[in-house]
């Protein structure tokens, strides 16, 4: 899943945009039909890993998560309307590559921006606004599900994603 922001909006990895993302995901942490499992946050947008039961699941999930983000940024901002340019993009992972492609894209999104602007990242680099963290910016673990589908247990766990935090920044 993808979120990207409208332009008024402020940067999300900030430790007050962050801990409002990390409100929204422990709101719907007790969902049984929706897990948000792995994600990152961009500067302009949001990469989630969710798994859901059913297309409903997974509307009534990301609705859940992209308001209550949306409503705590305007909060914030003291602004009104809307802070997400559309509803968000998704794309169903049926094997275990697309899987391992799309957790080391997700996880790996903030050293990528970086070695393309020309900046060194080293190979142990974790991002602290990613999942990958052991603890994020708020000092907490990451506000994530454990997984249940079979591909994301066997490639997407949050132990195996935090040692292939390594992986992801040379990609």
């Amino acid at each position: 899943m993808t979120l990207r922001t409208r332009a008024h909006v402020w940067n999300l990895r900030s430790r007050r945009c962050y801990a409002i993302f990390a409100g929204a995901l422990r709101a719907v942490a007790g969902r049984t039909d929706f897990r948000v499992v792995h994600f990152s946050v961009q500067g302009n947008h949001l990469h989630l890993v969710v798994e859901a039961d059913d297309a409903r699941a997974l509307a009534g999930g990301m609705k859940a998560v992209s308001g209550r983000v949306a409503l705590g940024l305007n909060a914030l901002m003291e602004k009104r309307g809307p802070v997400f340019t559309d509803r968000y993009h998704a794309h169903a992972l049926r094997t275990l590559a697309e899987v391992r492609n799309a957790l080391r894209y997700v996880l790996g999104n903030f050293s990528s921006h970086a070695l393309r602007r020309g900046e060194a990242v080293p190979a142990s680099y974790v991002d602290a606004y990613s999942s990958a963290a052991a603890r994020c910016p708020d000092g907490e673990p990451p506000p994530v599900a454990a997984p249940r589908t079979w591909v994301l247990q066997v490639c997407g766990g949050p132990s195996s994603a935090r040692s292939r935090a390594g992986l992801a920044a040379g990609s």
